[in-house]
C-alpha cells in the first residue's frame, strides 16, 4: 500500500530533527493568561442534534489560506452519527449516556463536510466519500485542499483499521444559489504509511500513532511537502531518553521516570512532484521522546519568513514528572528543517484553562491568526442538569492569537464555529 520512493534514511544527517526537552515543558504555565483560551460557557449551542463532530479541516489551498467557492464557505469535520438507542451507549438503568456515545465515536468516525455564507451558521451537507469507498473502516482528520477554479479538491486524510495509511481521494465541490455539493470522491489512493526504520509501526507499538496529513509548500523552495503525526521509530520502551530529550533542568528534575514510553515526533514527506502521488519519508523536523506521546495535526502558519510549526495534544498524553494543558503548542524556526525553538519558551500556545481542563480540543492555528476548535466537555450546575458536566460534540468559540517572533499572545474572542474566509474563489462552469 505504499508509493515512497525511499525511505529517506540518507538524509537523517543533514536534518537532525529539533527536540522538545523536558526542560522546555518544565516552562508550561497553565496559568498564564496570554495563553490560556477563555472559558466556554455550559449553555453552548449545538451544530446538530443527530451528529458529533470534532476535528474541523477548513477548505484550504495549498499555502493554507482559508477560502470560500463562489461565496460560501466549506469545511470538513470528523463526524459520528449520535446513536441513542445503541445498546453500547445505554447506563444500568436503561437510560442513553451521551458521554458513552461520545466516547465510542472514534470507531464509526466518517468525515462529513459544511457550509456557510457567512463563516458560521454551519448548514451540514452529509458524507464526503459514499459507504465503501474508504478502504478502511475509519476515516480520521487530514486536510481538504482546493487544487483549481474548476472547484476541483484533493482530499488527504487518514484511513484507519486495518493499520493506518495516508491517503489521498480527488472530488469537486459544486455550488448554486442554496448552498454547496460535493461529488466525485470516488477513487481512494494510498500514499504512504510508517516504515518502521523512521516512524514506529503498530507492530513496534500497539500505541502507536501516524495520522493527520497536512499537505503545504515550501514559500522558499518552492517544493511540495507534507506533515503528519508520527512517534520515533523502534520497539516500545526501548528508547533512551538522553541529556538532549532532557535538556537544561534544574537540579532534581534529572529522574525521567517511565517517560521512555513517550515517543512523539512530528513527520514530513517530500513529494516527487507536483502530482502529490509519491513521497518520500523524511526524519522527523520534530521529536518530543521522553516529553509526550501525541503530536496530532501539525500545521503550519508562515509569517514574516518564519516557519509557525502548530501541533494540538493532551495532558495525559505528557510523560512521568511533566505536564501541561489540553491545547496547541506551537514551535518557530527561520528554515524548514529547522532548527525549532519553542513558542513562549515552553510551547504552550493555547491552553484550556484549569477550571474546565477539557473543554476544547483539535486547534486549527489558521493564517490570519484565527484559531477554530471543538467543544469536548464543559462542566455545569449539576442540581440543574443531573449531571458534572455537558458533553459538546460542536464547534467552540473561535478565538485569536498574535505572532510575536518567538512569543504569542491571546488577543480576541470570536462566535462559535467562526471559520471566515481569506479569499474567494469563482468556480468556472
Amino acid at each position: 500500500m505504499s508509493n515512497v520512493i525511499e525511505s529517506g534514511l540518507q538524509t537523517l544527517a543533514a536534518k537532525k530533527p529539533s527536540i522538545w526537552t523536558r526542560a522546555d515543558a518544565l516552562k508550561v504555565n497553565e496559568n498564564d493568561p496570554t495563553t490560556t483560551q477563555p472559558l466556554v460557557s455550559g449553555d453552548f449551542p449545538v451544530m446538530s442534534d443527530d451528529v458529533f463532530i470534532w476535528d474541523t479541516m477548513p477548505l484550504r489551498d495549498i499555502d493554507g489560506n482559508v477560502l470560500s467557492v463562489d461565496g460560501w464557505s466549506v469545511i470538513f469535520t470528523l463526524t459520528a452519527e449520535r446513536q441513542p438507542n445503541d445498546p453500547a451507549n445505554i447506563d444500568a438503568n436503561g437510560n442513553y449516556d451521551i458521554t458513552l456515545d461520545w466516547n465510542n465515536r472514534h470507531g464509526r468516525a466518517k468525515i462529513c463536510y459544511w457550509y456557510s455564507n457567512t463563516g458560521k451558521d454551519w448548514v451540514f451537507g452529509g458524507r464526503v466519500m459514499a459507504e465503501g469507498v474508504s478502504p478502511t473502516v475509519r476515516e480520521w482528520a487530514g486536510s481538504p485542499v482546493l487544487v483549481n477554479n474548476k472547484g476541483e479538491v484533493d482530499l488527504y486524510y487518514t484511513a484507519v483499521t486495518p493499520g493506518a495509511t495516508i491517503v489521498k481521494v480527488r472530488g469537486r465541490v459544486k455550488t448554486n444559489n442554496k448552498g454547496v455539493e460535493v461529488a466525485e470522491f470516488i477513487s481512494v489512493k494510498p500514499l504512504f504509511e510508517a516504515d518502521g526504520k523512521i516512524y514506529q509501526t503498530e507492530t513496534q507499538n500497539p500505541y502507536w500513532g501516524f495520522r493527520d496529513p497536512f499537505p503545504f509548500r515550501d514559500p522558499k523552495s518552492g517544493k511540495l511537502y507534507m506533515l503528519f503525526e508520527g512517534n520515533v521509530a523502534g520497539d516500545r520502551g526501548s528508547h533512551v531518553v538522553g541529556p538532549e530529550e532532557i535538556g537544561d533542568v534544574p537540579p532534581g528534575y534529572e529522574d525521567v521516570g517511565n517517560s521512555r514510553y513517550q515517543t512523539a515526533c512530528i513527520g514530513i514527506a517530500e513529494a516527487a512532484d507536483e502530482d502529490g502521488d509519491s513521497w518520500t519519508l523524511l526524519p522527523p523536523l520534530l521529536t518530543a521522546v521522553g516529553v509526550n506521546d501525541q503530536t496530532e495535526r501539525p500545521h503550519f502558519v508562515f509569517q514574516d519568513g518564519k516557519y509557525y510549526l502548530f501541533t494540538i495534544s493532551h495532558k495525559f498524553t505528557y510523560g512521568e514528572g511533566v505536564t501541561g494543558p489540553d491545547g496547541v503548542y506551537g514551535f518557530v524556526s527561520d528554515e524548514l528543517f529547522g532548527p525549532y525553538v519553542p513558542l513562549n519558551g515552553s510551547g504552550l500556545v493555547l491552553g484550556n484553562p484549569p477550571s474546565q481542563p477539557y473543554q476544547t480540543y483539535s486547534h486549527y492555528v489558521m493564517p490570519n491568526g484565527l484559531v477554530t476548535s471543538f467543544i469536548d466537555s464543559v462542566p455545569v450546575d449539576k442540581a440543574t442538569t443531573g449531571m458534572d458536566y455537558r458533553i459538546g460534540g460542536t464547534e467552540a468559540p473561535t478565538v485569536k492569537i498574535k505572532l510575536k517572533g518567538e512569543q504569542t499572545f491571546v488577543v480576541g474572542e470570536y462566535d462559535y464555529g467562526y471559520i471566515p474566509p481569506m479569499a474567494d474563489v469563482v468556480l468556472n462552469a
